[in-house]
This record gives C-alpha cells, sequence and structure tokens, in this order.
C-alpha cells in the first residue's frame, strides 16, 4: 500500500498498549514502509505543553476538554495529516476516544459537546462535509480496571489521571465500550488481560485481518 494509514491505540492506564507500539512500528517497516510514532496529548512542541497542562493542573472538565481538543489540532495540520499525505503510516498513542473515555464518561463531562469540538478540529475539508479525520483502524486494549491498578502500582509517579480511583476507571473503561460499540468497524478489540505474547499475536492478526500487513 502506498496511501497513508492511521493507527491509534487506546485503553485505559496500565492496559499495556503503549509496550506493542514499537513491535507493530517494526513490523510496518519490515514492509517498507514509513513510520510516524506519536502520542496525544502531544505530538508537537505546542501540544507537549499543553500535555503537561492537561495532566497535572487542576481544572475543570471544560477547560480540559479544550485543551485536549487544541493540542490535537497542532498535531493534525502539524503531524498527523502531512504524514498521511506523504503516505506513511501513522500509530498514534491515543486519539480523540481517549477524550469522549476520560473527559466524557470519567468525567462525566457532556458528550454532546465532545462531539461538536470533534467535528469542528477533525472535519476534512471543512465541517460542513460531515467527514471526519479519524483512525483507520483503533486497537482497544480492554483491562479489568482492578487489573489495571495492580499493574500500575508502583511503577512510577502518577499523573492526576493515573491517581485516580478505580471508579473512575471503570467509568473510563464503559466510554471506551461506548465509542467500541458505536464504531465497531473501526475498533479491534484486544483482551488485555492475556500474556504478552498473547496480546501481541492477537493485535498482529488484527491488522493483517484488516489487510493493512501481509
Amino acid at each position: 500500500m502506498s496511501h497513508g494509514l492511521f493507527l491509534s491505540f487506546e485503553g485505559i492506564d496500565g492496559a499495556g498498549k503503549s509496550t506493542h507500539i514499537e513491535s507493530l512500528a517494526g513490523a510496518f517497516r519490515a514492509q517498507g514502509r514509513t513510520v510516524v510514532l506519536t502520542r496525544e496529548p502531544g505530538g508537537t512542541s505546542l501540544a507537549e505543553k499543553l500535555r503537561a497542562m492537561a495532566l497535572n493542573d487542576p481544572m475543570d472538565a471544560l477547560t480540559e476538554a479544550l485543551l485536549m481538543f487544541a493540542a490535537r489540532r497542532d498535531h493534525l495540520l502539524q503531524v498527523i495529516e502531512p504524514a498521511l499525505a506523504r503516505g506513511d503510516v501513522v500509530l498514534c498513542d491515543r486519539f480523540t476516544d481517549a477524550t469522549f473515555a476520560y473527559q466524557g464518561a470519567g468525567r462525566g463531562f457532556d458528550l454532546q459537546v465532545l462531539a461538536t469540538l470533534e467535528r469542528w478540529v477533525q472535519g476534512v475539508d471543512g465541517v460542513a462535509t460531515g467527514s471526519l479525520r479519524q483512525p483507520h483502524l483503533t486497537a482497544w486494549f480492554d483491562l479489568d480496571p482492578a487489573v489495571a491498578a495492580q499493574r500500575l502500582a508502583g511503577a512510577r509517579v502518577p499523573d492526576k489521571f493515573e491517581s485516580q480511583p478505580q471508579a473512575f476507571f471503570a467509568r473510563v473503561a464503559s466510554g471506551y465500550a461506548a465509542r467500541a460499540a458505536a464504531d465497531p468497524g473501526r475498533f479491534l478489540r484486544i483482551a488485555a488481560d492475556q500474556p504478552r505474547d498473547a496480546v501481541w499475536n492477537e493485535l498482529l492478526a488484527g491488522v493483517r485481518a484488516r489487510g493493512f500487513l501481509s
């Protein structure tokens, strides 16, 4: 394939998604593809500054959501869209599904407002077309919040989201489930409570099944 390809990786903190992104990048590179590894919030100088504020500074849910989408807009314009135009593979650690899961389900923020921001920020060729830039495939690492909490215990100094109680992550997990149910063709659900090799094999098989890797 010579056209650009956009894959996102989603899941609650501790689900283990980040450990497999580099491996998948290697699989694409082995087939001659140029790969851009990036993350959200972040991916550009401006977006990384907004990330630091969103993940550490106290603020209300609307301010938080606005920062996430502002970072996303810069990320799309500076990194994602140019890479796709070149025909590269973009592997992104989180994208808009995380905002709906964390700020929406987790923080209880208005999903309709988030949907409006999504249309504004991700509209392709203008909002009026109704076409949104979304990943071609979203790998959702689904994990019980109790298991995720055990994995995170003592791993590092937590940011303000990682330090939330287990009930928060249960709501976030339900938010991811709702997004997957609303767009099942885009989502690849991966059972993240398996051994690492089994998770990797499930991810690889899913990507191959979509025709993205031979």
